[in-house]
């Protein structure tokens, strides 16, 4: 688990800017928290390094993918031992069409966010993957109908 890293208000605005302008220039960002390029490069290196930034990359939109439908798989195992865990985990990890995995407190023990292109790709991806996987006992489906919130970001604490 990652340590909690010290932010100050300057360090929150950096972080707020590269969620929402990732491919902004460091030149571009230093201005818009009034840092010189260096400062600003030095700090978005440091933040990096320890692991408050995770990574760049760009969002894609599913549609324009081909992949038109989405849903959330909830999944149970029928063992919680170690290597039917680790099973799971490995058939999950190499399965294209699941977007994420979450490991989850309740009745059922995680839940998959999958992308597919339609009903019968989800159909295929649910009988020849998931069902198919040992050591799923139960599977409980729910298809996205319309998206009302997709987070750019993660909420930022307060300075």
């Amino acid at each position: 688990m990652a340590e909690i890293v010290e932010l100050d208000r300057t360090d929150l605005r950096l972080l707020a800017l590269l969620q929402t302008q990732g491919r902004a220039s460091n030149a571009d960002l230093a201005a818009q928290i009034n840092l010189s390029p260096s400062a600003c490069l030095r700090r978005t290196q440091r933040l990096e390094a320890a692991g408050v930034i995770a990574g760049y990359g760009a969002r894609l939109d599913a549609r324009a993918l081909g992949l038109g439908l989405q849903a959330f798989v909830r999944v149970q195992l029928a063992e919680h031992d170690s290597p039917a865990i680790d099973r799971f985990a490995a058939a999950v990890t190499s399965w294209d069409e699941v977007v994420a995995c979450h490991a989850l407190t309740g009745d059922m023990d995680y839940l998959l966010h999958v992308a597919v292109r339609d009903l019968d790709h989800f159909s295929r991806f649910l009988l020849d993957k998931l069902l198919a996987a040992s050591g799923v006992s139960d599977v409980n489906s729910s298809f996205v109908l319309r998206t009302v919130k997709d987070a750019a970001g993660l909420p930022l604490p307060a300075a």
